[in-house]
């Protein structure tokens, strides 16, 4: 019984930080990529857009998971798609209802999810496999990395074209912004070299 329980936990300890670093979607598998260059420019709305995802991959995984014993071959990723789509309608709607102004900022890419690589991924490389407990480890994990590089990137970016993360004043006034850090070419380059340090640690 106690080994039992203790290949439980590293099996779940294991699936948590696949997500927050062996498999990283955004830093390893290179998913989610359009919302990562799109919603950056600030932490704000990249937080807003990683708890969205997070709400989405959470409830399509446990549904999903649920259902895995019922779903045929041939219909698998349609059931997929509506299962997702139905979340990020849920999430859309809600943003609209007490946050129009951020729902406003993230314009398309919140109803954008139902396409997003990374719920896909999880829905038929795990939740389609395994039991309800597994899907939600491993929807949190891969969840909470996505939403870590994107606070990552966004509050470099932020902070480098203004001087502020989260309105609060950080750099000195002789600082003078890069107003590129703040166009889509800052995202690009912010990313490409945060990509080229993890693979540089990760070769070490």
């Amino acid at each position: 019984m106690s080994s039992s329980s203790e290949t439980k936990s590293v099996l779940y300890s294991q699936t948590l930080l696949a997500g927050l670093w062996r498999e990283n979607p955004t830093l390893r598998l290179l998913l989610g990529m359009c919302p990562t260059l799109a919603v950056t420019a600030a932490v704000k709305p990249a937080f807003t857009m990683g708890c969205c995802v997070i709400f989405v991959l959470l409830c399509s995984n446990i549904i999903v998971s649920l259902m895995r014993n019922l779903l045929k071959p041939h219909l698998r990723i349609l059931m997929f798609t509506l299962t997702i789509a139905t979340f990020v309608t849920i999430a859309d709607l809600f943003l609209k209802a007490f946050l129009p102004r951020m729902s406003e900022t993230l314009g398309p890419y919140v109803p954008l999810i139902i396409v997003n690589c990374i719920i896909i991924c999880r829905a038929e490389a795990c939740a389609s496999k395994n039991p309800l407990f597994v899907s939600i480890i491993d929807a949190i994990g891969m969840g909470i990395g996505f939403t870590l590089t994107l606070c990552t990137l966004a509050a470099v970016r932020e902070l480098l074209a203004t001087g502020k993360i989260f309105e609060i004043q950080l750099m000195p006034n002789a600082f003078v912004p890069w107003a590129a850090m703040g166009m889509p070419v800052g995202a690009f380059i912010t990313l490409g070299l945060l990509l080229g340090l993890v693979n540089t640690v990760t070769r070490k």
